[in-house]
């Protein structure tokens, strides 16, 4: 799945910029690159976040989220664009991530705060993958155990020796698969729901209320989390002066396909919706298969979105004094310490998982918490310091809305967490 966002790793740059690939992604790969990065497990909450705003809040809170999660990822490129301009390079020639934006604005701060948002929304993420899948395989069999007894006693075996696998190459296939039964689960439900959709829109609410709004922006926001893989997708493009417009283009379908999939959930089922909309699907065998091909799916891709995170802390385990010393006094040494490292951060995220009490409000709180911060607050700042001298008033007062708001939405998320709590 993609760096944040839980779906299919897409087709990323190599050291020299280059994809993998002939002369790098075509417009119609990179267009299928953003959607894979984008659409994930998230998606399947939607119409219980619909339910409890109400349709017509629902599809307006998922419209804003894709229109400002698409405004602050073109913002990174403008970034880019500017970086390149002072280092008087064609911009098709420089090359950033969105670590090194950080670095560039705040020093060697700034890139370890930038990594450890990224860190810690691959951490939701794949908290969410095991959520997810805990909760599915006990609606299907139900009686043997429960959500967390299936995530210790089936899933943290499987990922602690799918941790072994180094290679993403290895493991691409599962990823596309997951993408693919995520295609067939959204397909069923719709199909389910308009079988079910009789008097499509009687009691049904249109809006619950101002409160509700920032549950739903929350889970969308959570639905569009591919956001750091901009610069990569960006540079993994043949013709990157046509990104713009692929962007806009795969955002926009993206925010149709959400409102027309949450909207069909709650209306065939109302208040009944509940927060994994597979979890209202009827207990027959086509139900039972898609559920079980999605859960073998993920499994599978679980450890590409632990990838990063492993990633980042064997850096730190590499460049640490004590662990170089350590790995060339004692044989086996470096062997032993990395892998054990990906064996208790798997641990560590299954324990989290077990206290998961509700896939909703998790996907709201990461949501409205990280990837608010991630999104739409790093995106802002980087721009107004590498931009900002060049910018209108307009642009520049624009910009500030939306750090304003990212941080008021974050900061709002924290607290309707402890204060329900």
């Amino acid at each position: 799945m993609g760096e944040t966002g839980g779906a299919a790793a897409p087709l990323l740059p190599r050291e020299d910029g280059k994809a993998h690939g002939r002369g790098g992604a075509t417009c119609a790969q990179t267009l299928g690159n953003v959607v894979v990065s984008i659409v994930g497990t998230g998606v399947l909450g939607l119409p219980y976040a619909f339910s409890a705003a109400g349709w017509v809040a629902g599809s307006l809170g998922v419209a804003a989220a894709g229109c400002a999660t698409l405004y602050c990822m073109l913002l990174l490129v403008d970034c880019r664009d500017k970086l390149a301009e002072e280092e008087t390079e064609e911009p098709c020639h420089v090359h950033y991530t969105y670590g090194d934006l950080g670095e560039k604005c705040f020093g060697t701060i700034g890139r370890s705060l930038t990594e450890i948002f990224i860190l810690v929304s691959q951490a939701g993420g794949s908290v969410a993958y095991l959520v997810f899948i805990g909760e599915n395989l006990h609606s299907i069999f139900g009686q043997s155990m429960s959500p967390a007894g299936f995530i210790f006693a089936i899933l943290l075996p499987v990922q602690i020796a799918l941790s072994f696998i180094r290679s993403l190459s290895t493991l691409s296939p599962f990823s596309i698969f997951a993408d693919i039964c995520n295609v067939l689960a959204m397909a069923m439900v719709i199909r389910k729901d308009l079988q079910l959709i009789d008097h499509p829109f009687a009691n049904r609410n249109t809006f619950n209320g101002v409160w509700a709004i920032p549950f739903t922006f929350g889970v969308a926001a959570f639905c569009f989390e591919g956001f750091s893989m901009t610069l990569a997708l960006e540079s993994s493009m043949a013709e990157r002066r046509k990104f713009r417009l692929v962007l806009s283009q795969a955002v926009m379908g993206i925010i149709v396909v959400y409102a027309c999939f949450g909207v069909c959930g709650y209306l065939a089922y109302g208040e009944a919706t509940k927060d994994i909309i597979t979890l209202n699907l009827p207990n027959n065998w086509s139900s039972a298969a898609v559920k079980v091909g999605l859960c073998i799916a993920l499994a599978f891709t679980f450890p590409v979105m632990m990838h990063p995170i492993h990633e980042i802390i064997e850096t730190r385990f590499r460049s640490s004094g004590w662990f170089q010393k350590l790995s060339h006094n004692v044989h086996g040494a470096e062997w032993l310490g990395l892998h054990s490292s990906r064996i208790v951060m798997v641990a560590i995220l299954a324990v989290v998982a077990s206290f998961i009490p509700a896939f909703g409000s998790y996907v709201s709180f990461v949501g409205s918490t990280v990837c608010a911060l991630l999104s739409f607050v790093l995106p802002t700042i980087f721009h107004l310091i590498i931009v900002g001298s060049s910018m209108s008033l307009c642009r520049r007062v624009l910009d500030y809305g939306f750090l304003i708001f990212g941080l008021v939405f974050a900061g709002y998320g924290l607290f309707n967490t402890f204060s329900s709590h």
